[in-house]
């Protein structure tokens, strides 16, 4: 099994903290799919900056593939935020960088590399929209984080998405359970075969053409004190689509309800792990250190 995550990467810079931390959704799910077991690249544009050099270190660490990836003169993207009681608070951010400036587009090489991946995944993040015909087309399972922002849900964004995405996943936490299964509902009825709906510790929903499941959230013991919620929306994705496609799950397909069932318990559980790990995953380093190595001095010189 091989997971691609397409699109966006950034530093997350706890100011409470000052701690920076590598991230962004695309990469955030190929880590998670690595650490899960399976085979895992990360596909993007990264800044030629000192801080996109922190990036693919800290990448490449987690034995994540980034072999067709590009570096762009420009800045990486970079947000603020802190920790306020393990919930994590947005400051801002710089729009994400070259990254989101100066997306890659998919030509016939890199369409026949996404086309050796069993699931492929980006967000509204990576400005990837464009290449959502490619993907679907290419022959992997599609996945989108459509997150909880409402520009992201009014029908003519989600008519460009939905019909080529296998699965949309939609942050829910701040609607009740009826507004939730309405709105997964319209995503399915805008052509995505499967809608997902994190609501934190209400749980999540799944719904396809055929049926809506609920499942609550995994309650933490006590055992040990959770650190943050950083990631656990793309711990809980990662870990529910490998489940799906470990099953069985095949492009344009909706799964069976057991699957989604037991798929709905492995993304509760990622999610309840990643609650113990600091930002994204790990790799933090003070603001302001360099971390340039050998190998990444040696590349850039080359090219």
């Amino acid at each position: 099994m091989k997971v691609l995550g397409f699109g966006d990467n950034i530093v997350d810079r706890f100011v409470d903290r000052g701690i920076d931390y590598p991230g962004g959704n695309s990469v955030n799910v190929a880590v998670y799919a690595r650490r899960l077991g399976v085979e895992a690249a990360y596909l993007g544009v990264f800044g030629d900056d000192e801080l996109g050099c922190f990036l693919r270190e800290s990448i490449g660490a987690q034995h994540v593939a980034m072999d067709h990836c590009v570096v762009r003169a420009g800045e990486s993207g970079l947000s603020t935020l802190r920790v306020d009681d393990g919930e994590r608070v947005f400051l801002g951010w710089n729009g994400g960088g070259v990254t989101v400036r100066e997306p890659l587009l998919l030509d016939a090489e890199l369409t026949a590399y996404v086309s050796s991946f069993d699931l492929v995944h980006s967000s509204v993040y990576s400005r990837s929209e464009s290449e959502l015909p490619a993907l679907a087309r290419s022959g992997p399972l599609v996945m989108f984080d459509l997150s909880s922002e409402d520009e992201y849900r009014t029908p003519s964004y989600l008519d460009r998405v939905c019909p080529y995405a296998d699965l949309v996943l939609l942050s829910c936490s701040h609607l009740d359970e009826a507004a939730t299964h309405a709105l997964l509902a319209e995503a399915v009825h805008r052509g995505a075969t499967m809608a997902l709906g994190t609501r934190g510790v209400e749980g999540a929903i799944a719904r396809t053409e055929r049926c809506g499941v609920t499942a609550p959230a995994r309650e933490p013991d006590g055992a040990k004190p959770l650190v943050d919620t950083m990631g656990c929306g793309d711990a809980f994705l990662a870990g529910f689509a490998v489940s799906l496609v470990r099953g069985g799950w095949a492009a344009r397909t909706p799964p069976h309800r057991e699957a989604i069932e037991r798929a709905l318990r492995d993304g509760a559980d990622a999610a309840y792990e990643q609650c113990f790990v600091e930002g994204a995953f790990g790799h933090g380093r003070p603001v302001g250190r360099p971390a340039v190595s050998s190998m990444w001095r040696a590349i850039d010189q080359e090219k």
